[in-house]
């Protein structure tokens, strides 16, 4: 009973590790307050989505971000990082488990040596009392053996569950990485799918005012062939029409560009074109207010603030694991062998030898290098805590600059939609006036220029509204919560180049 006590006291200790316990950072002052852009400016005060991007009612965009999700290689990057990280944390948990060995072994042994008033030299002919010796007779036999050897450590002071809960922290952070990187890819799908249609509206924007600007040199050429007009009239429309025509070119690469990317992100080649996003030629526009919330729900969302914290956890966590190496570690330990000549007697009673018993290690001598390695682990935590602290600072930073910018493009979209619809009326009641002869031409030419930047501005701005909202969300850190698993490529047969000597499975 007493052997039994005492195991059940050493087993008790093992529940006591060394070393700061874990508790949240508490950030900076204010950060869960509601955002300073949002009291300005009229935003939804709910929390946004986490599939933010169905408010857009676009199927279409719904299908290339679940496709991204699938098949993006940053997504399957990260996801393979995080299966890394798993193992690592069963590694570290298999720290608790008993360590065992077998061995077993089959030889041909020769024995022989000296012999001498009845006693048996093996370093030469000649014994101790100057008696010369003679050879005895030479034995030989088979002789087996076989063994089990099993080690536990005894966690007393907390080595191993620190070392746990650093690799599980690790793993969180890393599952914090990869959420990160599903809404950067989510956002920029979005983007790349809004920045194709947006080119192509600013297409269809060109060739409508190329059209007007059309009809207008013809009927300048007209009137100049009626000797109402003078080559330079004819000179100007024709200037202003092909000033026109060049912005064309542009938006067609700009398109062209915005599909390369948005193939490259749902896993294709650039030059596979998806035909959902090719016919697009309108970005999606979300008209409602945006729901923002605040920033408690901005904390509890973005993904690089959990990362960080976790990273700080990891960090405290290995502070425990450096100070236990000031405590000696304990290992119980035990055996079990057997050696016969013949491997039928192998575990019969007399064969068989056992040992158990406590091994002790300490690095007691070398206490300057566990101590070095403790404040290493602390400045370590402290930059950790410092990260965390900057990282929410960029979150709030970032989500209050795209409010910001999304409101100011908000504004400056209307008051270019009102100039576009004063820019046209203006060159309806020019022409009529200068069908009329009541106008010159110089003042029909500047309307339609009027009318054309308005048109160009105003898709361009519709083009930027939509950017600014996809910021929006990409930094309020929504959409990595219900985002489907990636498809695991296999490796095998992937690498074309192989070393000698490579293991291959």
């Amino acid at each position: 009973m007493k052997r039994i006590a005492a195991v059940a006291a050493i087993l008790s200790l093992a529940a006591c590790a060394v070393g700061p316990n874990y508790y949240p950072a508490l950030g900076p002052r204010g950060a869960s307050g509601k955002f300073d852009a949002a009291a300005r400016v009229v935003f939804d005060q709910s929390d946004a989505p986490a599939v933010w991007w169905r408010l857009y009612n676009d199927p279409v965009l719904d299908k290339l971000i679940e496709q991204a999700f699938i098949n993006n290689t940053d997504i399957r990057v990260a996801n393979a990082n995080l299966r890394q990280a798993r193992a690592v944390l069963s590694e570290s948990r298999a720290g608790r488990l008993p360590t065992t060995t077998t061995s077993g072994s089959a030889e041909y042994r020769r024995f022989g040596g000296y012999q001498a008033s009845g006693a048996t030299f093996g370093g030469g002919a000649t014994g101790t009392s100057g008696i010369p010796a003679k050879p005895r007779a030479t034995f030989q036999s088979e002789v087996f053996s076989a063994g089990l050897d099993v080690s536990y450590e005894i966690d007393l002071f907390g080595r191993i569950t620190r070392l746990i809960q650093a690799s599980r922290a690790d793993y969180e952070a890393l599952a914090a990485v990869r959420d990160t990187t599903r809404i950067t890819v989510a956002a920029e799908t979005a983007r790349a799918y809004a920045d194709a249609c947006s080119a192509a509206a600013q297409i269809a924007v060109a060739r409508q005012s190329l059209d007007v600007q059309n009809q207008t040199f013809d009927l300048t050429e007209r009137l100049y062939t009626a000797g109402r007009g003078t080559p330079l009239d004819v000179a100007r429309a024709r200037a202003q029409l092909e000033t026109t025509r060049a912005t064309v070119p542009g938006f067609v690469a700009a398109r062209q560009g915005g599909l390369y990317r948005l193939a490259v992100l749902t896993g294709q080649t650039p030059e596979t074109v998806i035909p959902e996003a090719n016919a697009c030629n309108r970005a999606p526009l979300l008209a409602r207010p945006l729901p923002v919330g605040d920033g408690a729900a901005l904390l509890r969302r973005r993904p690089d603030i959990r990362e960080a914290d976790r990273r700080f956890a990891a960090e405290t966590a290995r502070i425990g694991v450096a100070k236990a190496d000031l405590f000696p570690r304990i290992t119980i330990g035990g055996g079990v062998s057997s050696s016969a000549f013949k491997v039928g007697d192998l575990g019969k009673s007399a064969s068989v030898a056992y040992n158990i018993g406590p091994l002790l290690s300490w690095s007691f001598p070398n206490i300057s290098v566990v101590l070095a390695r403790i404040t290493q682990a602390k400045a370590s935590a402290e930059a950790a805590v410092a990260t965390y602290d900057g990282t929410v600072l960029a979150a709030l930073q970032e989500t209050e600059e795209a409010l910001a910018n999304y409101a100011g493009e908000r504004d400056r979209n209307e008051a270019l939609r009102a100039a576009r619809d004063q820019s046209a009326e203006a060159v309806r009641i020019v022409r009529l006036r200068y069908g009329a002869g009541a106008e010159s031409f110089i003042n029909v030419l500047d309307s339609e220029r009027t009318l054309s930047t308005a048109n160009a501005d105003l898709a361009a701005s519709d083009a930027q509204l939509v950017t600014n909202q996809i910021a929006v969300f990409k930094a309020l850190g929504g959409g990595w919560e219900t985002a489907p698993e990636p498809v695991v490529q296999p490796y095998h047969g992937r690498l074309r180049h192989r070393l000698p000597g490579d293991i291959v499975g």
